[in-house]
Parts: structure tokens; sequence; C-alpha cells
């Protein structure tokens, strides 16, 4: 199969897509907390930051296809903020494919993709999020050019 990415420009087409963005972010705060995921979290995020320039939404999908067909894979960015210095920059807030077509660069040329146009619209950097413990995305985060630049500690 021949996947196409495609950057979806409307809320509605995004907001078609908040079941599969909230199965994904559960899936990912699971792994790196043991609090419930918020339900509908995708949705409201959608509707109050899809019109930042932070946040670009690029979907995987058959070649030839088009809206409404099936999304074999997502890169969802949005607005982070420093609470002190007030500074914004986008960050990766869902990542997904498939498990079936995982480990053949569906992620990366996503994350590729969702940074060019970031770029175009001024953004120089692109951050993302790993569980202390996850040794494999943050390998995976290293080699696309990621690099950690401070570490959150939580005390539970």
């Amino acid at each position: 199969m021949k996947l196409q990415l495609r950057h979806v420009t409307s809320l509605e087409e995004a907001l078609s897509a908040s079941g599969l963005l909230d199965a994904s972010a559960a899936e990912f705060h699971a792994q790196c907390s043991d609090a419930p995921y918020p339900a509908g979290a995708a949705e409201r995020c959608l509707r109050q930051h899809f019109a930042a320039s932070e946040c670009v939404l690029v979907v995987a999908e058959e070649e030839g296809q088009g809206p409404g067909s099936r999304i074999w894979g997502l890169c969802l960015t949005g607005p982070f903020t420093d609470p002190l210095l007030g500074t914004t920059q986008p960050m990766v807030l869902v990542l997904h494919v498939e498990p079936s077509l995982r480990h053949r660069g569906v992620a990366r040329e996503l994350i590729a993709h969702a940074d060019g146009l970031l770029f175009a619209r001024g953004h120089a950097t692109l951050a993302a999020r790993a569980g202390h413990n996850d040794d494999a995305l943050i390998s995976m985060g290293e080699r696309w050019g990621f690099v950690r630049s401070w570490e959150l500690m939580v005390r539970e």
C-alpha cells in the first residue's frame, strides 16, 4: 500500500479525526501516567488551538484517496507555552501510525511534513515529549534530530 501525506486545513475535518487522536493520546498517556486520560481532550484541544500557527494536523492516507478515507497515521502539533518565560513553540501532541505499518518510516515522514509546514509559518523549533523510561522513543527522536533541552521531574 502506498500512502500519501495530507495537511488537514479545516477544523471540521480535524474534528472527524478526534476519536483516533483521543485513542492515540490515551495510549501514550497510559505509558507515562496512572491518572486517567480525560475523555474528549483531543476535541477540546482542536477547538481551542486549531487556528494557532503552532497547530498542524498531518494525516497519512492510502494514495488516491481523500478526505473521509481511512487514516493510517497522523501527527498533531500544538502550542506549548513555557509558563515562566511565556514563550510558545510548536510541540508534537499526538503521533500515531497503525501497528501494521510501523517501522517503515511513516512516523518520520509525518514529523518531517509537519515540521516543514511549521517552518513555513516561521517556527524554527519543534518540541516533543517522551516518558522518562521510553528509551526507544527518545532514541528515535534523537535519530530524527531532536535533542534533549530540559527534563521535567515529577514527585508523586
